[in-house]
């Protein structure tokens, strides 16, 4: 089988966080985006800026190229947001994007704390916004119902990404 790179998007609180530690758990090389690849920085340049905002959350392209280029591994899914991923869409075999209801939705945010992004009310107004309009998620991706539980949604993306049978 050759090298496979899987982007499994979503907006804040449909479970990107949960789904790559899930992938983790069973062995496969998951890579959380959100601490691994994403500064603040301007989405065309890439040049670094100070503050933090929704607009300004990139991924560092040049290491999602060089996780992608890496043979080691069979097959590695890159979890997590980011505004600049039209630079480096091209680089994944299929993309996953994380649905959920806006009832869930907003369930899930409001269990977050006030520090963690969409923890806010301000913040979960923004996101609700986002789930209605779908402005930041990659298109053509394959839909993944997030509010089935976690084992579901993970051998869900297994099975479209033709490592393991579906379910």
């Amino acid at each position: 089988m050759g090298r496979k790179n899987y982007l499994v998007e979503g907006v804040s609180g449909t479970g990107k966080t949960s789904v790559c530690d899930e992938l983790q758990r069973r062995g496969y090389h998951a890579i959380h985006g959100d601490r691994e690849l994403a500064y603040q920085g301007d989405p065309q340049t890439g040049k670094p800026l100070a503050g933090s905002t929704h607009a300004h959350h990139i991924w560092d392209i040049a290491k999602v190229r060089a996780l992608a280029a890496d043979q080691t591994q069979a097959a590695s899914f890159f979890c997590g947001g980011s505004r600049n991923f039209e630079q480096f869409i091209d680089l994944f075999d299929a993309v996953f994007v994380l649905e959920v209801d806006l009832d869930t939705l907003n369930r899930r945010l409001a269990s977050r704390p006030e520090d963690e992004f969409g923890g806010r009310a301000s913040e979960r107004a923004f996101i609700a916004r986002l789930h209605a309009t779908k402005e930041d998620i990659p298109k053509n991706g394959i839909i993944i119902d997030a509010t089935a539980p976690l084992a579901r949604v993970v051998d869900t993306i297994l099975g479209n990404a033709n490592l393991v049978s579906r379910p």
